[in-house]
C-alpha cells in the first residue's frame, strides 16, 4: 500500500466564485504545494511522483472544479482508489448563495464556466446539480457566503490546523545602510543611527555587528540598551496581532549609515530575542559586505 510521503492531500473544489482561489492561496500560506485546475486524470500520477521524491512541503493542495469536462464523471472513482491506495486525501467543498455569487462575478466580470448560452443564474444552478454527486463526498463543506478573503483564509487555516502543524508567520530580520536604499519588502523600519557609530574607532572600523567587539561597543551605549527594552516590547504585543491577522511574512528592518556596524548588531540582538520567545527569525544583513 503506498503511502505519501506530504503530510496531507487537500482537494479544493465547489461553485463557481465560492472562493477556491483564496482557499488555495490559504494553503499555500500554509507550505502546501498548489496546483489550480489540476486534470482529474493526471492526479494518481502526480502523487506517485510526488511519493517518488522527498518533499519539505506541509502537503498537497488542488483546485479541481467543472473547468475540466468529465471532472464530475471522473473524480469520484479516481479519488476512491487512490484513498484504496493509502493517499490521505481530503475534499474541501465551497458553496456560497446564489446572490453573493452572482454579487461576486459582477464585481471580477468573469465567466462563468458553465454560463454558454445560459443566463448566470441558470449556470449557477446548473453548476449545483453536476457537483452534488461531489458535495457528497466531501469531507468539509464550508459555505463563504459570510466572509471576506481574511475570514476564509482564517477558516482554511483552522481546517488545515487541526491535523496538520503549521510554520506559523514566517518573521525576517534585515539590516540595511540607509546610503544603499531602503528594502522595498521591510513592513516595521527602525532607523538606528542614534547609536554610538563604531565607524569612527579605528580599531572597530574594519569590523562588523557580528563581531563581539563591535556588539559590545554597541550595547555599551546606554541609549540602545533603553531603546531595546522598549522594542522588545513593542515586537512581543504586535506579533501575535500580526499571526492572528493570518500574515505569511513579517519583516523587521533595521537601519544606519552604512549598514554594517550599528544596524547589523541590534539586527542580532533582536533575532536573538524572537528566537527566545520560541519562534523562529531568519536573519539577513544586507550590506554587511558592501565596502564603507
Amino acid at each position: 500500500m503506498a503511502k505519501s510521503r506530504v503530510h496531507r492531500i487537500i482537494v479544493i473544489t465547489g461553485l463557481s466564485g465560492s472562493g477556491k482561489s483564496v482557499a488555495l492561496a490559504a494553503l499555500e500560506d500554509a507550505e502546501f504545494y498548489c496546483v489550480d485546475n489540476m486534470p482529474v486524470v493526471l492526479l494518481p500520477k502526480f502523487l506517485e511522483l510526488a511519493h517518488e521524491t522527498e518533499t519539505e512541503f506541509s502537503g498537497l493542495a488542488f483546485v479541481m472544479d467543472l473547468r475540466e469536462r468529465g471532472f464530475v464523471s471522473a473524480f469520484p472513482g479516481i479519488s476512491h482508489d487512490l484513498r484504496n491506495k493509502g493517499y490521505k486525501i481530503e475534499i474541501l467543498f465551497l458553496e456560497a448563495d446564489i446572490a453573493i455569487i452572482l454579487r461576486r462575478y459582477s464585481q471580477t466580470r468573469r465567466h462563468h464556466p458553465l454560463s454558454g448560452d445560459l443566463s448566470l443564474t441558470e449556470g449557477i444552478r446548473l453548476e449545483m446539480e453536476q457537483l452534488a454527486p461531489v458535495r457528497e463526498l466531501a469531507d468539509h463543506v464550508v459555505d463563504t457566503s459570510a466572509y471576506n478573503i481574511h475570514e476564509l483564509k482564517s477558516v482554511v487555516f483552522d481546517l488545515v490546523e487541526a491535523s496538520t502543524q503549521r510554520s506559523g508567520m514566517h518573521i525576517n530580520i534585515v539590516s540595511f545602510g540607509f546610503k544603499h536604499g531602503i528594502p522595498p519588502e521591510a513592513d516595521i523600519i527602525m532607523d538606528v543611527r542614534f547609536i554610538k557609530n563604531p565607524f569612527f574607532v579605528p580599531d572597530l572600523k574594519p569590523m562588523d555587528g557580528r563581531d563581539t567587539a563591535v556588539r559590545r561597543f554597541v550595547l555599551n551605549d546606554g541609549n540602545t540598551n533603553l531603546f531595546l527594552e522598549r522594542f522588545y516590547g513593542l515586537i512581543d504585543f504586535l506579533v501575535p496581532l500580526y499571526e492572528k491577522e493570518n500574515r505569511a511574512y513579517l519583516t523587521i528592518s533595521f537601519g544606519c549609515t552604512g549598514g554594517k556596524h550599528r544596524s547589523v548588531a541590534i539586527a542580532e540582538e533582536v533575532r536573538d530575542h524572537v528566537n527566545a520567545t520560541g519562534r523562529k527569525a531568519k536573519l539577513v544583513h544586507r550590506d554587511v559586505d558592501i565596502e564603507l
